[in-house]
């Protein structure tokens, strides 16, 4: 059964890509939805056999896929606590994304409406792949598939420029970060003669932890992070996230929310014990991770896209994760993967939901006055607002105040300045999040009030009716007031908005009288004991001494205490990061409803930082000059001029003109006169008696 999870969405993929011009929306997108339903009824159904406190992982060997000397790489699925959690994210948010999809696409043809529903489901079925590969080469398959299928979606409006490029910039970006993937794989191999995540954790378990040292493990974690920082989004690797906004913004849902971004921290969680004898690899994936998170933040802040808010939000939630990830909080950052994935995927449909009601428009200052026109979008959006905030009681506040406390209480020399930019990460959070929510729901009704600054941003029209560029298309609304989204974007919208606000509870802290049941949920992944326990129910652990955790992790640990020092420093934590998160909505209410006239003095005061915020730190322009610019001259004026037209194409031509100018010699001979054909047979009969002749003497 274990297979059924990707493949239901894959024959899904099938069907709608060979017949889906046959078919009418109501068969193709119906298709698509029930076989990611399926996928997490069967999802659902084996994580509930595993749930046993003695129960042992699933596993299945599909097929052996390669047997190469030392080199055994059976394709075998394999479920644990850690991806269970997974695939129950991946198969349930994407159901949901996948229902509002049919309503929001309803506009496509049959045909494109079908791509799109091809497209979504394959990526659904790679990501699958991803989380429930038992070695490194299957989490490879996945790990390519669902970077292809983000340049399909990304640039599904492929007619529009601005998408074919933003998907191409997807795509290359990620092979940067693949190239240290593939790197990282090969040395484990090398090292550990085995890609086998388990057989790789215990192997990884009995070497010496690489305290100040740059050893092999070191290295190899730091590839498998490049990897990471690309599909994750982090810095330097995160450029190409912003321009995913090009894609429908279901895709931008499902990317951010579900499947690829996540990636990146699922895989250092899966290889938690290799990634803790490299405490180096740990305080750069730390320090990556806090540095990714504020200057996302600063940037989302000034933004007037409402969904590229979003998109810098994602890339700052990310690294939050990979804060958790350096601090050996692997159960936190996962725990706040999880409960992302319910108010991120509900902020970006309720935007689809804004801009689907407004005719296409997504410009923040030709919005405003909304909440009276769409009050079922409003009130989801303003849930999922307040949880990413880290409002105290929603789901993104238990799980981002587990990873301040992980990180305030790490084996970290710089754990308090890590702690400190969380914190001002935090309150950037929160003012954002609710300046964006000021701007479209409140106030007055805008309508294009000013020309949007950034015209390729925009999404088309009518979703897929490509129209030209400069098109007034928030002015006219359809014709008519915006209206509400119809049932099948708000019932996935309401779901959502309820897993916002409960979906923490399964992490609530030992310190106000819960039990935290998500970490000891998981945990078992981050422990050698689950790496070497037999598959077989009943077997003993292969570890002698029982569980041995990842050494980062058992120096950490102290943090679990329930009460003492530790209990009462997390309260105060809580309290204080819950005053962060309501100074932030303060700031919003006063900047951008209450006194809107100081935020544009604010603007004019600050005109340079505004312009260096709203550029992004000219990032992008330093990459063209410094990396896309450099490649081009070189490829026109060297590479294309000098080796491919010069050497390449010359040497070619070369024998071509060698063989013309041999041929043009011996179609003389060929004149086709029978008198010339006679003479130089007798010639030759000539020439071969005398030879003899001459030889006889």
């Amino acid at each position: 059964m274990l297979l059924l999870i990707p493949l239901f969405p894959l024959a899904g993929f099938v069907i709608n890509a060979s017949l889906g011009r046959r078919l009418t929306k109501s068969i193709s997108g119906g298709l698509a939805c029930a076989a990611m339903i399926a996928s997490f009824a069967v999802s659902a159904f084996l994580v509930s056999g595993i749930l046993g406190e003695h129960a042992a992982p699933l596993e299945y060997t599909v097929f052996e896929w390669i047997a190469s000397g030392s080199l055994h790489v059976p394709f075998t699925l394999r479920l644990d606590h850690l991806s269970a959690l997974m695939i129950l994210v991946v198969t349930g948010i994407g159901s949901l994304i996948h229902i509002y999809s049919t309503g929001y696409m309803l506009e496509e043809s049959d045909a494109e409406y079908a791509r799109y529903f091809s497209y979504l489901n394959l990526f659904a079925s790679f990501m699958l792949v991803l989380v429930l590969g038992a070695n490194f080469p299957v989490m490879f398959v996945g790990w390519e598939g669902v970077g292809l299928c983000s340049y399909l979606l990304i640039g599904f409006w492929f007619r529009k420029q601005s998408a074919a490029d933003a998907g191409k910039k997807a795509f290359i970006v990620n092979r940067v970060g693949d190239f240290g993937f593939v790197l990282g794989m090969l040395l484990i191999f090398a090292t550990f003669g085995t890609l086998d995540f388990q057989q790789v954790a215990t192997a990884a378990s009995t070497r010496a932890v690489e305290n100040g040292a740059l050893g092999v493990l070191t290295i190899a974690t730091l590839l498998l992070f490049l990897g990471a920082t690309g599909k994750s989004a982090q810095i330097p690797l995160y450029v190409w996230l912003p321009d995913a906004m090009e894609g429908p913004t279901p895709v931008s849902a499902l990317i951010h929310a579900a499947t690829m971004v996540t990636a990146g921290v699922y895989m250092i969680g899966r290889n938690a014990v290799l990634f803790s004898h490299a405490p180096v690899t740990l305080s750069i994936v730390a320090a990556i991770g806090v540095a990714t998170a504020l200057m996302a933040g600063t940037i989302g802040l000034v933004q007037n896209d409402i969904k590229r808010v979003l998109a810098y939000s994602t890339v700052s939630q990310l690294g939050y994760m990979f804060l958790a990830m350096g601090v050996s909080a692997y159960a936190a950052g996962i725990f706040h993967l999880y409960t992302h994935a319910f108010f991120k995927a509900l902020l970006f449909l309720g935007s689809g939901a804004v801009i689907h009601a407004l005719g296409g428009e997504q410009d923040l200052r030709n919005m405003g006055g909304l909440k009276k026109y769409l009050p079922i979008t409003y009130w989801t959006f303003l849930i999922g607002a307040l949880a990413i905030a880290g409002v105290p009681l929603l789901s993104g506040f238990f799980s981002k105040d587990e990873i301040l406390f992980r990180t305030f209480t790490a084996n970290n020399p710089y754990r308090l300045l890590l702690w400190g930019i969380g914190m001002v990460t935090s309150l950037l959070t929160a003012t954002y999040m609710f300046r964006l929510v000021f701007l479209t729901f409140h106030g007055e009704r805008r309508v294009s009030a000013h020309a949007s600054a950034h015209p390729e941003e925009e999404e088309p029209a009518a979703h897929g009716a490509h129209p030209a560029h400069g098109s007034d298309r928030g002015a006219h609304d359809h014709g008519h007031a915006p209206h509400d989204a119809p049932p099948s974007m708000a019932i996935p919208l309401i779901v959502l908005a309820i897993g916002s606000i409960f979906a923490g509870y399964v992490g609530v802290p030992h310190a106000v009288g819960g039990s935290n049941r998500i970490e000891r949920f998981l945990e078992p992944s981050f422990e050698v004991s689950a790496a070497t326990r037999s598959l077989e129910a009943g077997a003993p652990p292969a570890v002698e001494g029982g569980p041995v955790r990842p050494v980062a992790v058992q120096e950490t640990h102290a943090a679990d205490t329930e009460g003492g020092d530790h209990g009462s420093t997390e309260i105060q934590l809580m309290a204080l990061s819950s005053g962060v998160a309501i100074a932030g909505i303060v700031i919003a209410m006063y900047f951008w409803l209450w006194n809107t006239a100081a935020a544009d003095a604010m603007y004019r005061r600050m005109h340079g930082v505004y312009t260096l915020l709203l550029n992004k730190y000219y990032v992008d322009e330093v990459y063209d000059a410094a990396i896309v610019q450099p490649i081009k001259l070189l490829s026109t004026g060297g590479l294309w001029k000098g080796v491919d037209a010069g050497v390449i194409d010359g040497a070619v031509n070369g024998v071509g003109q060698t063989v013309r100018a041999a041929s043009s010699v011996l179609r003389r001979l060929q004149t086709g006169s029978i008198r010339t054909y006679a003479a130089s047979l007798f010639l030759g009969v000539a020439l071969i008696l005398g030879w003899y002749l001459l030889n006889a003497r």
